[in-house]
């Protein structure tokens, strides 16, 4: 075994140094070093080991070859097929399904539903031998989940409750699983550290044995998460780095809606959303969100608007809300939920400046309906619509909807894929739809039963809504 030795490393981005540092050269944290014990490559060799014994129950194709330069048209290319999770929205944000040899980080708050994600969708897979390992909770309370989220359970899914990396690793050498699933990272110890686990120096070298496991092997490994109270992943940043995918589970305890969002994905797409419904039998999956969305009746109630969206691939409609009302104290307040609050100030600004509506001594508070959390730049033509509403006290009329980019000078600037937009809106039954006027070069109107207004200013729109 190696000698025992001591190292520094920043708790923000995972930089190694042999001394202490004040600031963190590589992220210019400041005090963000932390003193480890490194001791020889217990938990190295294990996931070398298991590795080399599923390779060869399983044959696999994945085998680390010697290291030496090759040219990059020599490489063959292996077509691997990805693994079908048998659920829509999660093969959705991994970009077609769990690739062989990734390994995947899917975080969230406590009592999101990770583990329910999880545990219902390797039930839904009795093709694959799977090994669930759990450091947080019994075989007897998954057993409770179990029952809970399905009436079967297959064969081949294997619960091992455990949180020595080493011990792991033997149970994979002995099973020889399809996937390897561990609940949580941050319950993980390797004897190789010297530390409690959910250390830094914990996560950090359970994720890299576990990743030259993954890669060694083939099989792919799902890691949950935990994460800290400003909502970002525990522990290092390299943790993020290591892994092939960061999968983000999202969403208010108080709604029933829950969001799963890729922030980071080597397989495919970052910008794709899948939608869940939290319910006593688990989530179920969202197929059609606009639905949903929009269901309640607004007619005659000011301050609301519906924008048709797009998260990814898939267009939807979402309601936003406004209330505008005089200032109790002297500095108005201005509040946002699932929507970006300096934005919200911005388009405020603008609708002072270019307008012409003062909403300086006023209170404006803007809520996306559902818990949503939608990025899209097409919500600002709705937020400025909500917003006057309510100040005025004037519903829109119903069967409108809109999209459209507002620009520092209140120009409605173009978005993208706006065909899918206006066929998502005709769809659910709306007569009249606000879009860009930049965008109308190369729509056929004659296709459409729906309505288009283009406009190319904000006062434009205003106008078409109100008169």
């Amino acid at each position: 075994m190696a000698k025992d030795k001591t190292m520094y490393v920043c708790s923000n981005c995972g930089y190694e140094s042999v001394k202490w540092l004040g600031k963190c050269p590589q992220c210019g944290e400041w005090q963000s070093f932390k003193e480890i014990k490194v001791a020889g490559e217990t938990g190295s060799s294990a996931a070398r080991n298991a590795a080399l014994s599923v390779k060869q129950s399983r044959q696999s194709p994945f085998s680390r070859q010697s290291a030496a330069p090759v040219r990059l048209r020599d490489i063959p290319l292996q077509d691997e097929p990805r693994i079908d999770m048998h659920d829509a929205e999660l093969n959705r944000v991994l970009g077609g399904g769990l690739v062989p040899g990734s390994i995947t980080l899917l975080g969230g708050e406590p009592g999101i539903g990770k583990s329910t994600l999880t545990l219902q969708t390797l039930l839904k897979m009795p093709e694959k031998k799977i090994l669930y390992v759990s450091g947080e909770e019994s075989a007897h309370q998954i057993k409770m989940r179990a029952e809970r989220l399905s009436p079967t359970f297959p064969e081949s899914l294997l619960v091992l409750c455990e949180t020595s990396l080493e011990k792991i690793f033997k149970h994979i050498q002995d099973v020889a699983p399809d996937i390897v699933v561990i609940d949580s990272v941050q319950t993980i110890a390797t004897e190789s550290v010297d530390s409690s686990p959910g250390s830094i120096s914990q996560v950090r070298e359970c994720a890299a044995a576990l990743l030259r496991f993954a890669k060694s092997s083939g099989v792919p490994v799902i890691l949950i998460g935990h994460i800290n109270k400003e909502g970002t992943l525990a522990g290092p940043k390299i943790l993020e780095h290591i892994v092939d995918t960061v999968i983000q589970f999202e969403g208010d305890q108080h709604y029933l809606y829950r969001m799963l969002r890729s922030t980071k994905n080597r397989f495919g797409s970052t910008s794709e959303m899948g939608i869940y419904e939290m319910r006593q039998d688990g989530l179920r999956q969202v197929s059609n969100p606009s639905e949903l969305l929009i269901a309640e009746e607004h007619d005659g109630l000011s301050g609301v608007a519906i924008t048709s969206a797009i998260e990814g691939v898939r267009p939807f409609l979402v309601e936003t809300q406004a209330l505008v009302s005089t200032a109790a104290y002297g500095t108005p307040q201005r509040s946002a939920t699932g929507f970006d609050q300096r934005r919200l100030n911005m388009l405020l600004a603008v609708l002072e400046k270019r307008v012409g509506f003062k909403l300086m001594q006023k209170d404006v508070f803007l809520n996306i309906a559902g818990g949503l959390r939608v990025t899209d730049m097409a919500m600002d033509l709705s937020v400025i619509a909500a917003v006057l509403s309510s100040n005025v006290d004037t519903p829109i009329e119903q069967g409108w909807c809109m999209c459209g980019e507002v620009g520092l000078s209140g120009e409605v600037r173009p978005v993208a894929r706006l065909e899918q937009r206006i066929a998502e809106a005709e769809k659910l039954g709306f007569q009249h739809i606000i879009v860009p006027a930049y965008n109308m070069k190369n729509i056929d109107t004659k296709k459409y039963k729906i309505e288009l207004h283009p406009v190319r200013k904000v006062e434009g729109a205003l106008r078409t809504l109100f008169g």
